[in-house]
Formats: structure tokens, sequence, C-alpha cells
């Protein structure tokens, strides 16, 4: 959803005119952010469709919002289909199932289709991991996907993704589409979002103790987070048992840590902190908060923590409004993970992978914050037009036309 909206006051520009075809907010059950909206073109035509109820469908085990959207979305967009001509159809959501429809559409009306790939679809990553590390219901997932992805891979004319690695994957996997125009495009960084939260600060909670320095992390949790934070607890405990009392000014916010519904999120972070003796010095909030609550959160904390997954594929698109607040960062991920070398292109001092980091790069981190010594960091300029949004907007449509003229 967030590469859509980003891209979409650029596209007119780049001679693409969208439409949007999305599920009414109503039938989610995630945090509405209704702010979202300021951001979108008035112009922009957008077509809502229905959904299943989840309290009906869960007693089926059938919760995920693509799965009960998808009859609706098929015949909304027939209805567009047949009524006018349209050059493309491109999927740009997590909701993976939903890109289905795209074979569909091009067997019936002959229109080609992109699909943009911003997490891996069908994947082994978690087949050797242990139960409890899995994803709610993987082992249901993990065959509907095996099944889907197949339909919707074969057919599709155009490839979008935020890693290199998922297009060569998918192209070794499917040897049909080894010639269909592809692309990595990351995420981008996208300036109005952080005057909207500014404008809007007062309707959010705050969340952070004002007493404390607080570095803060907003996303998704996980155990394979735990290589990329265990360097941080690792010094934290050290410090503390060494009675380095300055510690005890440091809060560690982990916020929004679980895609549960608010309210039955399992935390996945503060086991590792009690494991270390550090769970005083750290908050895990599993409820998700809403986008621009996140921008005012960030906006608040004195640094900013970015653990990668220990998956080395992993992409963090987060990065972006994290760079956009100007706040100190200390990043960690792992090492074949692009998103170190963006964040060193833009001039990002403390990223590290979880190998070679060592105590004394995260002591003279936590030190500088002590001190008030971080200064503001300087961006180069060419790098943050790199990938900025409307850069990225630019590179979606060079693809589009490639797609549809047939070329690769």
């Amino acid at each position: 959803m967030q590469r859509v909206r980003m891209s979409l006051p650029y596209f007119a520009g780049n001679d693409w005119e969208a439409e949007v075809v999305m599920v009414d907010e109503k039938y989610a059950d995630m945090a509405i952010d209704e702010l979202l909206l300021q951001s979108v073109p008035p112009q922009i035509k957008i077509h809502k469709v229905s959904a299943l109820k989840k309290h009906l469908t869960s007693k089926l085990g059938l919760g995920s919002i693509s799965l009960r959207s998808l009859w609706f979305y098929s015949q909304k967009v027939n209805k567009l289909l047949k009524a006018q001509k349209y050059d493309l159809i491109y999927f740009s959501t997590t909701q993976f199932p939903v890109c289905i429809l795209g074979a569909y559409w091009k067997k019936r009306f002959g229109i080609p289709y992109v699909i943009d790939m911003q997490d891996p679809w069908f994947s082994d990553y978690y087949q050797d991991k242990p139960k409890a590390q899995r994803p709610p219901k993987y082992w249901f997932s993990y065959r509907l996907n095996k099944y889907l992805e197949p339909i919707a891979m074969k057919n599709v004319d155009g490839l979008i993704s935020v890693s290199d690695d998922y297009i060569i994957d998918l192209k070794k996997k499917y040897p049909e589409i080894k010639n269909i125009p592809s692309a990595t495009i990351t995420f981008g960084a996208f300036d109005p979002d952080m005057q909207i939260a500014e404008k809007n600060e007062k309707l959010f909670n705050k969340l952070l103790n004002k007493g404390s320095i607080n570095v803060v992390y907003i996303g998704r949790g996980g155990a394979d987070m735990h290589k990329a934070i265990t360097p941080l607890f690792k010094v934290l405990k050290n410090g503390l048992q060494n009675e380095n009392e300055a510690l005890k000014s440091f809060m560690f916010y982990f916020i929004g840590t679980s895609y549960a519904p608010n309210g039955k999120g399992n935390p996945t972070i503060m086991p590792l902190a009690k494991q270390f003796g550090v769970d005083g010095q750290v908050v895990e909030i599993t409820d998700r908060i809403s986008y621009y609550h996140t921008l005012a959160t960030l906006q608040q904390a004195n640094a900013l923590f970015i653990p990668g997954s220990d998956d080395p594929k992993y992409t963090a698109s987060k990065i972006y409004p994290y760079l956009l607040t100007q706040k100190p960062i200390l990043a960690i991920f792992n090492a074949a993970s692009s998103a170190i070398n963006i964040m060193k292109e833009y001039g990002v001092n403390d990223v590290f992978d979880y190998d070679t980091i060592t105590d004394s790069d995260i002591n003279l981190f936590l030190a500088a914050l002590l001190n008030g010594n971080h200064q503001q960091p300087k961006y180069n300029a060419a790098i943050v037009n790199k990938y900025s949004a409307r850069q990225m907007a630019f590179n979606q449509c060079k693809l589009f036309d490639s797609v549809i003229s047939g070329k690769n």
C-alpha cells in the first residue's frame, strides 16, 4: 500500500494515469490512519471492494484479507475492464493471493500485469525453524502459497522488487519469465509524510518516557532479528554489570512488533531482553500503531535503532522514514542486506553487520548520545534524490513502459 500511495503524486508526470482498487478499510483489522489520504492527489479515482467478514471466515481458518476479498476484487475489476480500456494492471501488495487474478484478467481481457515483490511470497525460510518461530497458521499458508505463486508468476509480464535476490530466485524458479522486464526498486523517501506527521502530532498518544534517553525501533519483531539485536543487549548487559550507572538513563523501545490484532500479539523482543537481564531498560509494545503515529514517535525519540533480519535477502523498506527524521541512527543488519550500502550511500555513520560489529562501535554511539555529541546528519543530496519517492515512481513507470511496448 505504501509503495502505491507514495507513487500516486508522480505517476501523471510520467504519463501514467492511475486508478486504485482497494479493500474498503472497514473490513481490515489493522490500525486505520485517515491522515494517509492527505498525501493522495484528489483527482485519483479510488474503487473500494468488499470482503467477507473476518469473524465468520476465521472459524474456517481464513482470516487473511486477501482471501476474504478475492471474489470481490474479481467482480469489481471485471466491470472496470469491460467498461473501458486499461493498459496495465499493477499489483503492489504483500497480500499476495490477490495476484493470481492477474493471470485470469490477462487471459480474459488480454491485459498485461506487473507484480511488485516487497517480500518473498512462497519461501522455505521457516521450514527449518522451530514451530515457535514460525508465523501463525504457517502450515496452511505455506501450502497455499506453494500452490498459488506459480499461477501468478508463470504468466506475469513484469516484475518489480525491493531485492535483486527476489527477482533472481523467481526467474530461476519459473523459466517462462526469464526474459520479462524486471527492476529492483526500493521504497522511496516521501518528504510530505513528515510534514503531515508534524502537523498532526497532537492527535497521537505519547509512548515514550520523557525522563529517559529514548532509542526507538518501530516495526515487526521476530526471532529472525535476534542476531541484530543481540550485540546491543550484550553491550547493555556488560555495562550494567560493570555498574555503568549512565546506561540506566536509556530506554530502548520496540513498538508494533506483532502482526496479530491489537492485544493478541506475543512479545518476541522482551524474551531476549530477559535472557540478557536488560528487560528493565527495554519496552516492547506488540500492538501496531498507525503510520503517522509511527513518524511522530520517531520524531520524539532521541535516537533510532534499526535491526535487520538474519535472512540475507531482507531489505528494510522502513529505513526511509528513519532517514527523514534526521535523528542519530544505529543500524545492524545481515552483511548481505542491501540496506547497509543504501544507508552508507546516504552518509549514515553507525550502520554495521552483526558479524563484525564490536562492543566499541555500540559504546561510542551510546556515549555520544549521553554526552550530546551527536550532530544532525548531513546526507548526500544526490543520494537523497536517487532514493526519493519521485525517482522511484519514475523507475516504476519506466518498467511499465517496457512491459506495454514489449521491450526488456
